[in-house]
């Protein structure tokens, strides 16, 4: 999976890619000549007291000291420049990838996970780039150019390459295969946390309100705790890489400094030969330590990678059909036909056999007990879940052979959960119009209600509103989340419970502005008050997932007897008669 990630999006940085292996082969051509033009300087200027040959050979070092600096620069920047190119479009794939997700993949995965996904992961594959184009060429090239230059140098002291180099790998491919499936365990960790943080400052005040500070406290430990055990497990093998590789490379220096002293003591090796073979020595073991970084950073990242892929190859329950169908008639009008859905794996479906009609200028209203369905038959309209049996009609269309932009530019969803993004009032409205003018936001703020707030706000509609449309009360955000559907001018309106935060006159007041407004386009309401819907053209009354009646206000009350209850429990709050 690793593989295929890397070659997917690193084939845009081709060029840049290309580079880092032109300047390092610079990089390590010039590396490696610099033991080999000290050891003359030693042997053949310093020993003869030649300072001529001196200054010559070390001009000459310092002219390949600074084209090895120069080609290593550019290669870290073409390198660098691939990897932040490839994480960045790694991301963007992933957000269009999640960003087409029903509510089906996204409750598979969870938020925190796929929220770690685009980060965390991403990160770690980025990082893997970074060093491999950094060390993934010049690590090998030093490694044998190292063995060569030494072997030019003096075959004396090779022996001591052919222990130390296959004990550093054997000792490398030991800890990196202890470390892989602990990378697995730490990144599912991480998830852990990452939800359990998110809901605790989601739901603070809940958490307040109840008292159960210590005990979510308490439930983030337990989360902490094992992350830290899963770290520490695989710190365990990562600290002792280094001292492994450290030691082997301090016995071999050792090493060569005992044969070699013992050789130039017998008039065997030249000064100059031992230090050019410490240096050759020093660079092999160091390009093995490099690899042996990259090893730590490479089975992180494959696991990172994995995840990644999976969210890239899951393909969306809700998508394009493969030749999209245009609207036969009115787009306004919506007819399910038997429609059902049913969760994977459930027992039973959640809707079943639901069978009515709506039209422009017509008020449907959808009421039942909590859990009966109402909020999944909401979503069966836009296309945010699909139907396991029967269909849903928009404009004479079964929405599955409808592309989703025609589909949903019909749609005005004022959810159940009033939802408002970071920026400000007016971007917030205009969320489903961008063009939309002053005049048109303020004209959806006085029919929903929050025009009077807003003026009150200290920038009018320029007041930066918080994520989560948190710096406001839940009724004004239901009203904000109203008027920001009224901007758009749909030919659908959907309106899931969205008056449960308003007081009885306020629900009042907007109905009686929506009215007019919505004339001309088919409404679509949720709601537990019976107030608010009684004037309907039609009411569906839902139970257990089925439909246990359909009519009018009055003929609810007289042919339905789930209807009744309904009313009856509200009566005297609400004087409905």
């Amino acid at each position: 999976m690793l593989f295929r990630l890397l070659r997917t999006f690193l084939e845009p940085y081709r060029k840049q890619l290309a580079g880092v292996v032109v300047f390092q082969l610079i990089s390590v051509i010039a590396t490696l000549d610099l033991p080999t033009l000290n050891a003359d300087i030693i042997d053949n200027g310093v020993t003869k007291g030649d300072i001529g040959y001196i200054w010559s050979s070390g001009n000459w070092m310092l002219l390949v000291a600074g084209i090895q600096i120069v080609a290593q620069t550019i290669s870290v920047y073409l390198g660098a420049q691939a990897a932040m190119g490839a994480g960045r479009d790694m991301r963007a794939a992933l957000l269009r990838r999640v960003g087409t997700f029903s509510a089906r993949e996204v409750g598979v995965f969870g938020a925190p996970s796929l929220i770690t996904r685009c980060t965390n992961d991403v990160g770690q594959v980025q990082l893997l780039i970074v060093m491999g184009t950094s060390i993934l060429v010049m690590a090998p090239i030093t490694c044998l150019g190292g063995i060569f230059m030494a072997l030019r140098q003096s075959s004396q002291l090779t022996w001591l390459l052919l222990i130390a180099v296959p004990a550093l790998g054997l000792s490398m491919g030991f800890i990196i295969s202890r470390m892989v499936p602990g990378f697995r365990r730490v990144q599912v960790r991480i998830d852990a946390v990452n939800r359990v943080l998110r809901e605790q400052i989601t739901g603070i005040r809940v958490v307040r309100a109840f008292v159960r500070e210590r005990q979510e406290t308490r439930r983030f430990g337990v989360a902490n705790t094992e992350l830290t055990r899963q770290s520490l497990y695989v710190g365990k093998y990562v600290s002792l890489m280094f001292p492994v590789v450290m030691l082997i490379s301090n016995l071999t220096t050792v090493g060569v400094i005992w044969f070699g002293g013992h050789a130039i003591d017998e008039g065997e090796m030249q000064i100059g030969v031992l230090t050019a073979m410490l240096a050759y020595i020093m660079q092999i073991l160091t390009a093995v330590i490099m690899a042996s970084l990259l090893a730590v950073t490479a089975p992180r990242a494959a696991v990172s990678a994995e995840r990644i892929g999976v969210v890239l190859a899951t393909e969306s329950s809700v998508a394009d059909p493969p030749v999209p169908q245009p609207f036969k008639s009115d787009p306004g009008t919506v007819d399910l036909s038997f429609a059902e859905f049913k969760f994977p794996g459930a027992d039973k479906p959640v809707l079943r056999d639901i069978r009515f009609r709506t039209a422009p200028g017509a008020t449907t209203a959808i009421v039942g007990a909590t859990g009966a369905g109402k909020t999944t038959l909401i979503n069966l309209i836009p296309r945010l879940i699909d139907v396991t049996g029967g269909a849903v009609f928009v404009g004479g269309t079964d929405v599955r052979q409808l592309s989703l932009e025609s589909l949903r530019s019909e749609i005005g969803l004022v959810p159940q959960k009033a939802y408002l993004f970071s920026g400000t009032v007016a971007s917030n409205l205009r969320y489903g119009k961008p063009d939309a003018t002053d005049e048109e936001l303020w004209h959806a703020l006085e029919i929903a209600q929050a025009a009077d707030f807003v003026r009150e706000m200290p920038r009018g509609l320029d007041t930066p509103v918080a994520q989560g449309g948190t710096t406001v009360s839940g009724g004004q955000r239901q009203r904000l989340a109203i008027a920001r559907a009224l901007v758009r001018k749909p030919r659908i309106y959907l309106f899931d419970d969205c008056f449960s935060a308003l007081d009885v006159t306020t629900d009042a007041r907007v109905r009686e502005a929506l009215r007019p407004e919505t004339a001309d386009a088919s409404v679509v309401i949720v709601a537990q008050r019976i107030s608010t819907i009684r004037s309907a053209d039609q009411i569906v009354v839902l139970e257990d997932g089925a439909m246990a009646g359909i009519g009018t206000h009055d003929q609810l009350l007289r042919d339905c007897n789930d209807y009744r209850e309904i009313v009856e429990s509200q009566f005297s709050a609400e004087e409905v008669r």
